[in-house]
Parts: C-alpha cells; sequence; structure tokens
C-alpha cells in the first residue's frame, strides 16, 4: 500500500472516532436528560449506567482519535524529501541493505532525486 492510502486511511479511521466522540457525547446528554428522582431506583441505575458507558467509551474514543492523528501528522512530516522537496514520492528500500535498523523504522529512496533517509513510524 502506498503512503498516501495510509495516510488517508489513518485520517479516515481517526475522524471515525471522532465520530464516536460525538455519538457518546450525544449519549450522555441523552442520559442526562431521560434521569429524574421520580423514576423506580432500577431505571435510574440503568440510565446511570448508560451515562457511565457513554463517558468511558467517548473518553477511550477521544484518547484514540488523538493518538491517530498525532501519528499520522508525525510521519506525514517525515515523507517530504529533504533535497529536492518532493512529498510522499518514495520507495521502500530492503533494510538489509544498511544493516538491521530498528523495526519502527522504514528506509527510504526519493524516487526523484535518489536521496536515501529513514522514516520513523
Amino acid at each position: 500500500m502506498g503512503f498516501r492510502k495510509w495516510y488517508e486511511r489513518e485520517l479516515l479511521q481517526s475522524h471515525a472516532h471522532l465520530v464516536l466522540v460525538l455519538l457518546c457525547t450525544v449519549g450522555l446528554l441523552g442520559s442526562a436528560e431521560a434521569y429524574s428522582l421520580r423514576l423506580a431506583v432500577s431505571s435510574q441505575l440503568l440510565i446511570l449506567a448508560c451515562a457511565i458507558a457513554s463517558a468511558l467509551i467517548g473518553f477511550w474514543a477521544l484518547r484514540r482519535y488523538l493518538y491517530l492523528l498525532n501519528h499520522a501528522e508525525f510521519v506525514a512530516d517525515q515523507a517530504v524529501c529533504r533535497a529536492c522537496d518532493t512529498y510522499a514520492k518514495w520507495e521502500i528500500l530492503n533494510p538489509n541493505d544498511a544493516g538491521q535498523p530498528a523495526p519502527d523504522r522504514l528506509r527510504v529512496r526519493c524516487k526523484r532525486c535518489g536521496h536515501v533517509w529513514f522514516i520513523e513510524l
């Protein structure tokens, strides 16, 4: 898969988590509106459980959204060739050509000018 497709997929996945945060906010607000002291205790506990579940899922989704977005931007900042300023026009080189780099690094070469550099993942 090419870098641009990966980047697009990362952004779509992160924004899907943002939509989940918004839906959890609606669920939390709906739980607050539905809660009443006049309801039976079992109904109050059910609404409270729904509110807690919405809050926890929303918190997780927000953290995941921020992580995915920051990770995609971190990698995208490194996708520019420093020699010719070409964005995302590179090929991944065999890691055995330059020893064994860390598994979280990619050795890439610019398709335009041939400059070689590493991208941290």
